[in-house]
C-alpha cells in the first residue's frame, strides 16, 4: 500500500489535481460570460474543473462527480436541495435493476450455459471459435455492463486458449490467435453494449439528459434506441470479425480440438437447474416488457404498446426503471431448490452494486442541470452559431470524430457527461432535432477501440500481457475510422 501511495502523489498528480480548481478560480475572476448573470460564469468554471478532474482522473471519477453538491450552493448556482436531487433519477433505477438481473444470471451460471451452447453451434474452425466468442459477448453485454460481461467470460476464453496451445504447434500462430479472441472479447462486450438503453452507462445518460429536457416527448424509448443501436452494433461487430481473422487469424490455420470439449464442458454444467430457468424466464420476459412498453409502428399497422393499457393521463407513470425494479424485486422473492433458506438472489449480491457509477450518473445530471438553470447553456450555443450551415453529414460525422477521440483517452462516461448538455444547447442554434446530434454522439462515445486505457474492457484483456499495445491499436484504429463512418450512415438514415 505504502508503494501505491507513493507512486500516487507525483508532482503529475498534484499538477492535474490543482489545475482543476485553479482554472475554474481564473474563469470566475476574471470572466463575465453573460453580463448580469455571474452564475453562468461560476457554473464555466465548475465545468472547467470537472471536465478536467474527470479527463485526468486526478481523484476517482465518483468523487469529482460529487463537487455539483458542494460548488453549486456555494457559488449560488443552484439550491443544495434541487441538486440533490439530480443524484436520485429515475434512469440510476433502471441501471440498478439491470445490474440486479445481471447478477441473478451470473450467480447461477446461466452465462456459462449461453456461452457453451454458441461455442457448440459454431464448431471448432478458428474462425469459428473467434465469431463463438463474439457472439456470446455481444449477446450478453445488450443487458449486462461491458465491464462485467468480460470479467465473467474471460476464464471461459482463457480455457479455450489453453486448449487450443495443445493443437497449434507453431507459437506465433497461437500467439496471434489468443489475440483475436482477447481483443474480440474486449471488443464485443463494447459493441453489445450500443444495442440496448440498458448495455452501457453512456446510452443511460444519454437517455436521462433526453427525458429531462423533454418530458412531453414519446420518441425515446427502449425500442426505438433498439432501431438504431442494434444494425449500428450489428454492422460493427461485423466489421470488428473481418478485421481479427484478416489481420490475426492466417489462412489455412487448422486447430485439431475436438469439439467434445465443448460437449465436455456443458456436460459438467449438468442438466438446467430451477434457477437457471427461472432467472432466464425472468430475464426473458424484463426485454419482452422492456420492448414493448410504447407503442411500436410497423408501417401498416402500430402495437400500441403495455403503457397504453392505463388511463390516458396515466400513461407516463410506468417506465422502464419499474419493468427493472419490478423483476429485480421478483428475484428477491422467489425461493431458491438448490440453497434452503436463500432466494435467486439476496442482499449480499445487491451489495457488488457499482455506487461509483451510480454517482457518476448523478454527477453527470447535476452537471447537464446547472448548465442550463445558470444559463450557461445559452452562451456556449451562441459560440458555435458558426456551424448552422453545416451539410448534417459533415456535422454528424465531425461530432462523432470529436467524441471518438475524447473517448480514447478519457472514460467514455466521463466523454459524454460533458458533451450531451452542449449538444442540448446547439441543437437550437443549428435548427436540428437534438437527437441528431445525441444519438451519434452517445454511439460514438463507445468508439474506444485503440488504446488499453480507453474502455475497462480493453484494459482487462489487455492486462493477460498476451498481446502488444501496437497490436489492439492496429485493429482499433480501423474499427474508430469505420464506426464513424457506420455511425454517421445509419443515424443520417434513421434519425435526420
Amino acid at each position: 500500500m505504502q508503494e501505491n501511495s507513493a507512486k500516487a502523489f507525483t508532482p503529475f498528480y498534484w499538477f492535474n489535481l490543482f489545475l482543476g480548481p485553479l482554472l475554474a478560480l481564473l474563469v470566475i475572476t476574471f470572466a463575465d460570460l453573460v453580463p448580469g448573470r455571474p452564475e453562468a460564469t461560476a457554473m464555466a468554471g465548475i465545468t472547467l474543473w470537472m471536465a478536467w478532474w474527470w479527463l485526468s482522473e486526478a481523484v476517482h471519477l465518483a468523487v469529482t462527480s460529487l463537487l455539483p453538491l458542494i460548488l453549486f450552493p456555494l457559488l449560488l448556482v443552484a439550491p443544495a436541495k434541487d441538486t440533490a436531487q439530480q443524484y436520485m433519477d429515475n434512469i440510476i433505477f433502471l441501471f440498478i435493476g439491470g445490474f440486479l438481473l445481471a447478477f441473478a444470471i451470473e450467480r447461477w451460471h446461466l452465462h456459462r450455459r449461453i456461452a457453451l451452447r454458441i461455442l457448440l453451434a459454431v464448431g471448432t474452425k478458428p474462425s469459428r471459435i473467434l465469431l463463438g466468442v463474439l457472439l456470446t459477448t455481444y449477446f450478453c453485454s445488450m443487458w449486462i455492463s461491458n465491464t462485467a460481461t468480460v470479467m465473467m467470460l474471460l476464464s471461459a476464453v482463457y480455457a479455450v486458449i489453453h486448449q487450443v496451445e495443445e493443437h497449434i504447434g507453431d507459437k506465433e500462430q497461437h500467439r496471434k490467435f489468443s489475440t483475436a479472441l482477447l481483443i474480440g472479447l474486449a471488443y464485443s462486450a463494447t459493441i453489445g453494449g450500443m444495442a440496448t438503453l440498458v448495455g452501457t452507462p453512456t446510452n443511460m445518460i444519454f437517455y436521462q439528459s433526453y427525458q429531462k429536457a423533454f418530458p412531453e416527448s414519446t420518441e425515446m424509448n427502449f425500442m426505438s434506441w433498439a432501431v438504431i443501436g442494434i444494425p449500428v452494433s450489428l454492422l460493427m461487430l461485423l466489421v470488428a470479425y473481418v478485421l481479427l481473422k484478416w489481420l490475426f487469424i492466417p489462412r489455412g490455420l487448422q486447430i485439431g480440438i475436438d469439439k467434445t470439449f465443448f460437449r465436455e464442458a456443458y456436460r459438467q454444467l449438468g442438466p438446467m437447474r430451477y434457477e437457471e430457468k427461472i432467472v432466464g424466464i425472468v430475464f426473458a420476459l424484463t426485454a419482452l416488457l422492456w420492448f414493448t412498453r410504447s407503442e411500436i409502428d410497423f408501417g401498416s399497422f402500430a402495437f400500441p404498446g403495455w403503457a397504453s393499457l392505463f388511463p390516458e393521463k396515466y400513461k407516463d407513470y410506468a417506465q422502464d426503471s419499474t419493468v427493472a425494479i419490478l423483476m429485480a424485486v421478483l428475484l428477491f422473492l422467489m425461493p431458491s431448490r438448490n440453497e434452503r433458506g436463500k432466494n435467486l438472489i439476496n442482499w449480499d449480491d445487491a451489495k457488488k452494486l457499482p455506487f461509483d457509477i451510480i454517482l457518476l450518473f448523478g454527477g453527470g445530471f447535476a452537471l447537464a442541470y446547472g448548465i442550463d438553470r445558470s444559463g450557461l447553456s445559452v452562451w456556449m450555443a451562441g459560440r458555435l452559431e458558426f456551424m448552422q450551415d453545416a451539410n448534417i453529414v459533415v456535422l454528424i460525422a465531425g461530432l462523432c470524430l470529436i467524441v471518438t477521440i475524447i473517448s480514447e483517452f478519457a472514460s467514455n462516461v466521463a466523454s459524454i457527461q460533458l458533451v450531451l448538455p452542449i449538444l442540448l444547447a446547439l441543437h437550437k442554434e443549428l435548427h436540428v432535432h437534438p437527437l441528431v446530434l445525441m444519438i451519434p454522439a452517445t454511439l460514438a462515445a463507445s468508439l474506444g477501440f485503440m488504446l488499453p486505457v480507453a474502455t475497462a474492457p480493453n484494459t482487462i484483456v489487455y492486462g493477460s500481457k498476451r498481446f502488444r499495445a501496437a497490436e489492439m491499436m492496429k485493429v482499433g484504429w480501423w474499427m474508430d475510422v469505420i464506426g464513424i463512418v457506420v455511425i454517421t450512415a445509419i443515424c443520417v438514415l434513421f434519425v435526420s
